[in-house]
């Protein structure tokens, strides 16, 4: 007699189920609080609970002008540093997957490293290099210096999309007088696209919410995620700084939680067809 896996809870399940509960609770409730605070009426201390709601912080948020030009270079830098990524990430992919050579493998922990190593060794190691090469800090080093990680997301999206493609696709599309152009175009290109995609939304994610890297190579420049930084230091009005970090939150969460989508609608489909 056979039963579901499914059909019984196994004793050692509640606790687990109860454990991973308090963890998702553990991690949560300090953005529930930072919401709550962004909406509180209270604009000096952190009343618990708040003496009432509002919705005047947001305004107040957005009539601020370093808000704004914070705002509007944090996502200039995140979308220049992703594009920068997908160009050079799918092109190492590529080099990687379709050729072997000797230091293969070393050139390979070379690209995954700038986001192994913590983000104070990455930092330094580029404000070095700039101070050494006399490159003024601008917002083409904060690009440079998101770029070095953001191409490691791409890159590990990319290729693991190519070894489970079949590359016999694209030897039938060579064998049928297809250019390269015209192979990539109808054959890699397709069968990368949500790869690429999600490659994207996630160096978008960490490229906008990068705060230590950007400390090391931004200068004078102000991102929204240093701007917050400088006003947890010198508080003006609490509750604007929560509604910076909810909308930071926001921009993040988004984009990761279309990449979890997407990937999983992905996995889906190639298990479907083993």
């Amino acid at each position: 007699m056979r039963f579901s896996r499914f059909g019984s809870r196994s004793p050692v399940s509640i606790p687990l189920a109860l454990a991973a509960g308090a963890g998702l609770l553990f991690l949560l409730a300090p953005l529930c609080l930072i919401l709550l605070y962004a909406l509180t009426t209270e604009d000096k201390t952190f009343q618990f609970p708040p003496p009432g709601l509002t919705l005047k912080w947001f305004g107040v948020a957005w009539g601020r002008q370093d808000i704004r030009d914070a705002l509007f270079l944090s996502l200039r830098v995140a979308l220049i540093s992703t594009l920068i990524a997908l160009v050079l990430g799918t092109l190492a992919a590529a080099a990687m997957y379709r050729h072997k050579f000797f230091g293969r493998e070393s050139i390979t922990l070379l690209i995954i490293l700038p986001i192994a190593l913590p983000g104070v060794v990455t930092g330094i190691a580029l404000r070095s290099a700039f101070s050494l090469l006399e490159i003024p800090f601008s917002v083409w080093t904060i690009v440079l210096g998101h770029a070095t990680f953001c191409i490691v997301v791409v890159y590990n999206n990319v290729i693991a999309r190519f070894r489970r493609t079949s590359h016999s696709l694209i030897e039938a599309s060579m064998d049928l007088g297809a250019t390269g152009l015209r192979t990539f175009w109808h054959i890699v290109l397709p069968n990368t696209a949500t790869a690429l995609l999600v490659g994207g939304l996630l160096a978008f994610a960490l490229s906008f919410d990068e705060v230590i890297v950007t400390t090391f190579t931004a200068g004078q420049q102000t991102t929204l995620p240093i701007w917050m930084l400088s006003e947890l230091v010198r508080p003006r009005q609490r509750p604007v700084t929560n509604v910076v970090a909810v909308f930071v939150i926001a921009a993040t969460l988004v984009p990761i939680l279309l990449a979890y989508f997407l990937t999983r609608d992905t996995d889906r489909v190639d298990g479907g067809g083993k």
